[in-house]
């Protein structure tokens, strides 16, 4: 049978002010589909989005959405009220669905469980950005939405952040579109692929497949298209040639080759007019030393607010190493790079430079910028018309167009510019300046996938040495040739690659369980039953029977959904499917609960110990 649409677009179109962003665009989500939206910056795919939501109305076509279509909307900078905590915040949800908080006490539990919240009491305003997101999602699944629209959720996301939400979505059994430019993470969570893009004849290419095979196919596309265009431009040439010759327009044959000739002119000029909108030019200069040893790092160690950072790193940074750091927010990355770059001293160990090593630093928070001034002299802060880029004179304007700025922005502020703007702006700035160490903190935050994949290239070709940090897992991937990764805690460990570090985190995760396992198979001590109250108690002696009856219903609904005689079947399907998440979500809350009551019994042991 054909899949089910629940949610489409026809000849969509919105323009703000002179600009149009989309026009006669024309989509549709089925059920099941897992869709990756992606596209330059200022392409439209917030808008977009909006627009499928609900929430914002197009300037023409129509939207279409199936009866009682329930669509959850996760925005790119979730809002709370700042004095609630995590569990008022969920339950003021549920309140403005017209659901009585009360009786819904599973959907809350689940929510924390599914967001890994500890503390339901927590204040919102004590959350960290990537933990406000988590509770932007968590309240989002919570009202168990038929369509979930989500505008770039991996941003605030650490990678344990990111792997935790792809954990959720590729579990997750209804239609989704997900805004991200994390190409890994499209690859993990996507099976379609939506480009907005002004190149494409209609606006958009979709792809069915992983992002691996939208990039083989699109490939395919924009290859048959330059074959096109080059066969057009021969076309035209011949007959402006003709047009020039002056034929006489006076038989119905010369008139209708004159009309066609026009038309063959005006199709060409729209297909360049398309591919307008090229890339960033970035490039970054090496300075060409020839230093065998440009950086040694031994025995580093630090502590910030009694918070053991890093203790017994050793470093040896060469021209053509390239770090790639790993760990969860709050693990200590940019400290290193401030170690690194000198401007930060270890409490113990020696790091040695190279004399005169010139080191490049691109910052997270971007606080180089003179948010106040103008574009023209955050590019050229020295003043004047033109900036030195490899010994050569460049025109401002022209250097300003290599980063897709346009000349009449040039007398923007650069608190008007947009997060990507403004990184595109600093990269501009860096690449003035000859390195011997390039230092990058988070240089893809805000960047689009285009923008990406120029700053790729550019790292790869670069010559010196490169210490990066970035949770865009492709590119760390594909640029760094080793990576250190920090626990949070002090440790640092060595990794050969991305996959490597990935396996051992399995390895740790499937170690930890087993001893979890073993911890709530032991027999309880009477003194460990201190600090519970009686219902808390009476929970704790059944909870280990309630995770084992959890484990075998994830198993049977496994099994269920393995059926090879309902695979034809997409209503079958999706309902066991559905049941395995509610199963794995039931396991995912009690366990978070057992980790609950043995942490506040460990905390009634510790005090009457002492």
């Amino acid at each position: 049978m054909p899949p089910i649409l629940l949610l489409s677009c026809e000849s969509l179109g919105k323009s703000y002010g002179v600009k149009p962003l989309f026009s006669d665009l024309s989509l549709g989500l089925c059920e099941g589909d897992h869709v990756g939206l992606i596209g330059p910056n200022g392409s439209g795919k917030s808008t977009l989005l909006k627009i499928l939501a609900g929430l914002e109305e197009p300037d023409c076509g129509i939207r279409s959405v199936r009866r009682q279509l329930h669509i959850g909307y996760v925005p790119q900078e979730p809002s709370f009220v700042e004095p609630h905590s995590v569990e008022d915040t969920l339950s003021q949800v549920l309140l403005d669905e017209g659901l009585d908080p009360h009786e819904q006490g599973a959907r809350i539990a689940k929510a924390l469980s599914l967001g890994g919240f500890c503390r339901s009491d927590q204040p919102v305003s004590t959350l960290s950005g990537g933990w406000k997101k988590r509770l932007a999602i968590a309240q989002s699944l919570m009202l168990e939405p038929d369509v979930l629209l989500l505008d770039e959720p991996t941003n605030h996301l650490d990678i344990e952040g990111i792997l935790w939400l792809e954990g959720l979505l590729k579990t997750e059994p209804h239609a989704f579109i997900v805004i991200s430019h994390d190409r890994r993470f499209l690859e993990s969570v996507t099976t379609r692929i939506w480009e907005l893009n002004r190149r494409y004849a209609n606006g958009v290419f979709q792809a069915n497949g992983r992002y691996s095979e939208f990039l083989e196919q699109r490939n395919a596309v924009l290859q048959a298209q330059a074959d096109y265009q080059s066969s057009l431009a021969n076309r035209v040439r011949r007959e402006v040639e003709w047009l020039r010759r002056g034929p006489k327009a006076r038989t119905t044959k010369a008139k209708a080759r004159i009309d066609s000739a026009g038309r063959l002119i005006d199709e060409l000029q729209d297909i360049e007019s398309r591919q307008a909108q090229g890339s960033a030019g970035i490039d970054f200069t090496a300075s060409g030393r020839k230093s065998k040893q440009l950086l040694v790092a031994k025995g580093v160690e630090k502590i910030l607010s009694g918070k053991r950072i890093v203790s017994d790193v050793d470093m040896l940074l060469a021209p053509g190493e390239r770090i790639g750091l790993l760990g969860p927010n709050g693990s200590g990355k940019t400290t290193v790079l401030k170690l690194l770059a000198g401007t930060l001293e270890p409490d113990s160990g020696t790091i040695t430079r190279a004399d005169r090593l010139r080191v490049v630093t691109f910052e997270q928070h971007r606080e180089s910028l003179d948010q106040q001034a103008t574009l023209r002299r955050a590019l050229a802060p020295a003043g004047g018309d033109a900036v030195v880029y490899q010994d050569r004179s460049v025109h401002l304007a022209s250097w300003a167009k290599r980063f897709l700025f346009k000349p009449e922005q040039l007398d923007l502020l650069v608190s008007r510019l947009s997060g990507g703007e403004q990184a595109r702006l600093l990269i501009a700035r860096l690449m003035l300046q000859p390195a011997d160490l390039l230092i990058l903190d988070e240089p893809t935050n805000d960047l689009d996938i285009p923008t990406l994949d120029v700053l790729e290239d550019s790292l790869l070709e670069f010559t010196g040495a490169l210490v990066l940090v970035t949770h865009d897992r492709w590119l760390l991937d594909r640029v760094s040739t080793r990576l250190l990764a920090l626990d949070g805690i002090g440790h640092a460990e060595w990794f050969a690659d991305y996959a490597q570090w990935e396996a051992a985190q399995e390895r740790k995760a499937a170690e930890e369980r087993p001893q979890i396992s073993k911890e709530r198979s032991a027999p309880a001590q009477p003194s460990k039953r201190k600090g519970l109250s009686y219902k808390e108690q009476k929970e704790w002696d059944q909870i280990e029977t309630k995770i084992l009856e959890a484990e075998r219903q994830v198993a049977a609904c496994q099994a269920a959904t393995n059926d090879p005689s309902i695979s034809s079947s997409a209503t079958d399907l999706q309902e066991r499917y559905a049941a395995l998440h509610v199963a794995q979500m039931e396991v995912e809350r009690l366990y978070a609960r057992w980790a609950e009551l043995d942490e506040k019994r460990a905390q009634a042991i510790s005090s009457a110990e002492s």
